[in-house]
């Protein structure tokens, strides 16, 4: 699970979060909306403790993540918008070197075709030149990581940016998969229909203050829009 407490973080002064508490408990996907600089990434960042906060804590698992940094990244995967892999390196190949890192018993070569191929990558893909995959395949091989790593908590960071709706679609379809086991989302995305239909929440962000929480079984697509273009005012 993820829970921040009033968790801020400021550049030279500039406030990019201010007092964020949020708590995300296992199988739930959060999505976070906001325009470009309300403090999404941020919030991610502080997350994977790739910064540290000027004032407040995030928890994965009830652990701080400055206080315990490698056994926070043991439980959490993260996908950015584009799934950096190694390109002359098959999905196979990519998958059993990531999980080798991540510090997790590496399955064996079948088990992590079983992984691949329940994160929706076709078969004949495994054994194929990441350089030569789609967008979307990358970031199956994404999940396929989190699975292998037994991840309770998954950051992504405008995941179906750039994806057709076929791949955009499949991409949700894996997300409520994990959610299904237990595993805690928080994505950051702009696309407010993904977002209605595939999170149980979603935040609203504006100045890096989250202005509103809404259930999104609650709200409708329209409704959604309209209130999220009420807070981008002005």
């Amino acid at each position: 699970m993820f829970e921040a407490v009033g968790l801020s973080k400021s550049y030279n002064g500039a406030v990019a979060l201010d007092s964020l508490d949020l708590a995300i408990p296992a199988g739930e996907i959060f999505c976070l909306l906001g325009a470009n600089g309300a403090g999404k990434t941020t919030t991610i960042n502080l997350f994977l403790n790739f910064v540290a906060p000027t004032a407040g804590v995030a928890r994965i698992d009830g652990l701080d993540v400055v206080g315990h940094p490698l056994e926070t990244k043991r439980r959490l995967a993260y996908i950015p918008e584009q799934v950096m892999l190694y390109g002359n390196l098959t999905g196979l190949e990519n998958l059993g070197y990531l999980v080798g890192l991540s510090g997790a018993e590496e399955p064996s070569d079948a088990g992590l075709r079983a992984f691949l191929a329940d994160a929706g990558l076709p078969a004949e893909a495994a054994d194929r030149r990441v350089k030569t995959y789609s967008k979307g395949m990358r970031q199956k091989v994404g999940i396929a990581l989190a699975m292998a790593k037994g991840a309770g908590s998954m950051l992504l960071d405008e995941p179906t940016s750039g994806l057709d709706p076929k791949a955009s679609n499949e991409f949700s379809a894996l997300l409520l998969k994990m959610s299904e086991a237990g595993t805690a989302v928080l994505m950051a995305t702009h696309d407010l229909f993904r977002a209605k239909e595939v999170g149980d929440r979603v935040g609203i962000m504006k100045h890096g203050r989250l202005v509103e929480i809404l259930e999104t079984r609650d709200v409708g697509h329209s409704e959604l829009e309209r209130i999220y273009l009420e807070h981008m005012k002005d």
